[in-house]
């Protein structure tokens, strides 16, 4: 039986993103497996197309992973009638442009986000894919990790009673450059660059917070620079001049109507003391659930013990114990792998995929309304996203 071959365009692919989750995690094992199952137990291959400015790095890739096609002209290989699906992980004050030129081309879009530097770049390119009809899809990696899945799941099967708040927990130390190599690229430090945690994060947790309890009502946020000065991958000093922490306080109001209390925290200027880098606490009337990356551990009401505040004696209760794992009850992959093969599938299907541009497009208002909660001090409303903008505005 003849297998349908997909081929695409991977543009930003020497990046750390585009590189590492995407292409070796993602695509390469899928092609490596033989293509992604579809409904009717048929196969769709895939067939990577290396894209990026720096040519000799492309061909190296190429050459180790055994990839026939690579280019540094995008707007060729945009423009190839061969070429079904256009990806984008460029660095974001190019992507706008590379997505309208895909959509209007009649290619199929994946991309990274935030998917523009303004809202209202992003509700454009939500109305344009509304027009064109192609199949668009947006990352959203975490609602595909294991711990995230079985999070949603207690959600789902009403294990929490009524949620009561979140609390989230993200970051690690990024070494400032200076004696250990940084580990991340200094544009994102700078804010004339489209650095700054607030709009990198915030997109983040705009689909996680619609993903796991409901819609964002309002944010409350304090962007700051701790580290004011870091060294670039020249070694030379530069200003640090976008923020590298935000704490956001989001009001969010489940499907069913109850208000709940999430929290937030934002940081490359913290040391890490819990068990994985991101994690995410939801407590409700009747139990609680912590989630990271891959694990999510559940206590129930009936198992909840009472502790009682005596500072003056040592705390001997093992709290940490007393909390249940909670299985996976299924094979639970890569969540960036996971999500590019539903978006294949929807491809192939021609239809929608579940997180689209508008969806991307509440992310870039979710970090612009925090930033100006921050600068001014205030609880900040989130108004309603039509193809049109702001709701009433």
């Amino acid at each position: 039986m003849r297998i349908r071959t997909l081929r695409i365009a991977l543009n930003g692919v020497t990046g750390r993103m585009g590189y590492r989750q995407h292409l070796v995690r993602s695509l390469l094992p899928i092609r490596d497996a033989g293509g992604v199952r579809l409904e009717d137990g048929s196969r769709v291959q895939v067939e990577p197309i290396l894209v990026g400015r720096r040519a000799e790095k492309l061909e190296e890739l190429a050459e180790l992973h055994g990839i026939e096609h690579w280019t540094t002209d995008a707007d060729k290989v945009i423009a190839d009638p061969e070429v079904d699906i256009y990806f984008d992980a460029q660095v974001t004050s190019r992507r706008p442009a590379a997505l309208t030129a895909a959509m209007k081309a009649g290619k199929h879009i994946f991309t990274e986000k935030p998917t523009a530097e303004t809202l209202d770049e992003a509700v454009a390119l939500a109305g344009l894919s509304e027009q064109t009809g192609v199949t668009v899809g947006v990352v959203h990696d975490k609602l595909y990790l294991p711990g995230l899945v079985k999070l949603r799941r207690l959600v789902d099967e009403g294990f929490f009673g009524r949620i009561l708040s979140l609390r989230g927990e993200f970051g690690y130390w990024v070494f400032e450059g200076e004696i250990q190599e940084a580990q991340r690229p200094s544009w994102n430090y700078r804010k004339e660059d489209g650095g700054g945690i607030t709009v990198d994060m915030f997109c983040h947790w705009n689909y996680v917070l619609e993903g796991i309890l409901g819609t964002v009502d309002s944010v409350t946020a304090k962007a700051t620079t701790h580290i004011p000065t870091r060294w670039d991958e020249q070694g030379n000093a530069y200003e640090a001049t976008a923020d590298d922490a935000a704490y956001g306080i989001f009001e969010v109001t489940t499907p069913g109507g109850d208000s709940v209390i999430a929290q937030i925290n934002s940081s490359w200027a913290v040391r890490v003391f819990r068990d994985e880098l991101v994690e995410f606490q939801v407590d409700g009337t009747h139990g609680s659930a912590v989630a990271g990356l891959r694990r999510c551990v559940a206590q129930q009401r009936a198992h909840t013990p009472k502790p009682v505040w005596n500072p003056d004696l040592p705390a001997t209760e093992p709290f940490r114990d007393q909390w249940l794992d909670v299985p996976a009850n299924g094979d639970l992959d890569n969540g960036f792998k996971l999500q590019w093969e539903e978006f294949i599938r929807d491809v192939v299907a021609g239809r929608q995929h579940r997180y689209g541009l508008m969806s991307a497009a509440r992310g870039v208002q979710l970090a612009e309304l925090g930033l100006q909660s921050s600068t001014e001090g205030r609880t900040v409303p989130v108004p309603p996203l039509t193809h049109e903008g702001v709701a009433g505005r």
